[in-house]
């Protein structure tokens, strides 16, 4: 008999990632496609943190530092946070599981998220295995975070709350969070997410997470480099919290999950502030490119905070995705996303906006001549 696998992992459905480039070049026979599904940096890496790359592939056959010394030192002089505070990962992705890990007691607990949002989010109750409580966004597809109080009880072991919010890339304010973290109870831990909180710090009452960290012993905050710094490759996120939690996080984590690519590429990448400024002043063009686009065909753009944007269009997306796929261009189909009349589609470059508004236009035509 083959062995036996943990019932609660066998309902767990696997991530489902964007489609790669390659794929389907290789299913449709194309040789030219784009990809505006992962919401990458369309720009590339930070220059500086190729050459740090190029200067590190010399020393591959040795160990990465196990405690990432020299990255914690650059995020805690950088953040302005205690370096014993912050915990790497191989991407936000692994922290999130780990937290998981430490900080779910017992099948009794729940973990409370909102729907849609990232879906490694239901994995941390799916592997437990626990109670996973889903709270529907609002009308305008953010985060609602007076439903979600509601829902806070006395088994309320953590709360996910993504800002800005993956699909949606919407965001919630500093005095609506204000007011749900003050009915949340000590012994409940808060999460967030701001992987995408580059593009949207410009807002002046987003809720800047690490402020929260420093008064909250159960607040945590996770960060990546792999959007706005470009290093989604090599996968480089940290984690800010309290010492108690980071320690635990520590103890279980593997030793040398963090590659040493990929802390030297991190540590030059915080270095350039240059090209994070460049990131966001593109992300910040291209997102009105794609929403005018997209409203221009009939679709609800909702406002977006991240580097890509959330379109309604008003019937099912498949078939609008699929055509889109044939013209070479990738994008994410909401129904993956739980979203079934919804796209995702990520900023590009400048050749693949125009390459995106013209496949738009052209699938779009096509429906109406069919």
């Amino acid at each position: 008999m083959p062995p036996k696998i943990r019932p609660n992992v066998l309902e767990m459905q696997p991530y489902s990632p964007g489609r790669p480039i390659a794929e389907v070049q290789r299913e449709l026979g194309l040789n030219d496609v784009i990809k505006l599904a992962s919401n990458e940096n369309s720009l590339g890496p930070s220059p500086k943190a190729v050459e740090a790359l190029r200067q590190a592939a010399d020393h591959l056959h040795l160990y990465p530092d196990a405690a990432a010394f020299e990255l914690r030192a650059a995020i805690s002089g950088h953040f302005k946070v205690s370096a014993d505070h912050v915990v790497i990962g191989n991407g936000s992705d692994e922290l999130i599981t780990l937290l998981g890990q430490a900080l779910i007691l017992g099948p009794e607990d729940e973990v409370l998220v909102g729907d849609p949002s990232f879906v490694r989010y239901d994995a941390v109750a799916h592997v437990a295995p626990c109670r996973l409580v889903k709270v529907p966004v609002d009308s305008e597809m953010a985060l609602d975070l007076e439903a979600m109080a509601t829902k806070i009880g006395p088994d309320t072991r953590m709360i996910f709350l993504a800002n800005p919010n993956n699909p949606t890339g919407t965001i919630y304010r500093k005095a609506a969070f204000d007011h749900f973290l003050a009915q949340v109870p000590d012994t409940t831990t808060v999460v967030l997410d701001e992987a995408y909180c580059d593009f949207a710090m410009e807002e002046a009452d987003y809720p800047r997470g690490l402020e929260y960290v420093a008064t909250h012993s159960n607040v945590v905050v996770l960060r990546t480099l792999s959007k706005a710094y470009g290093l989604a490759g090599i996968r480089a996120g940290f984690m800010v919290a309290s010492a108690e939690i980071a320690d635990a996080l520590n103890r279980i984590r593997a030793p040398f999950a963090v590659n040493a690519l990929a802390q030297v590429a991190a540590v030059a990448a915080l270095q350039d502030p240059e090209f994070l400024a460049r990131s966001l002043a593109h992300n910040k063009k291209a997102l009105a490119t794609l929403s005018q686009a997209l409203e221009a065909q009939g679709a609800r753009v909702f406002p977006s905070y991240a580097n890509f944007v959330l379109a309604d269009m008003g019937e099912l997306a498949k078939p609008i995705f699929e055509a889109l796929l044939r013209k070479g261009v990738i994008v994410r189909s909401g129904h993956v996303l739980g979203l079934p009349n919804c796209l995702r589609v990520s900023v590009g470059t400048d050749a693949e906006m125009v390459r995106f508004v013209e496949a738009l236009e052209a699938v779009m035509q096509e429906k109406v001549t069919a």
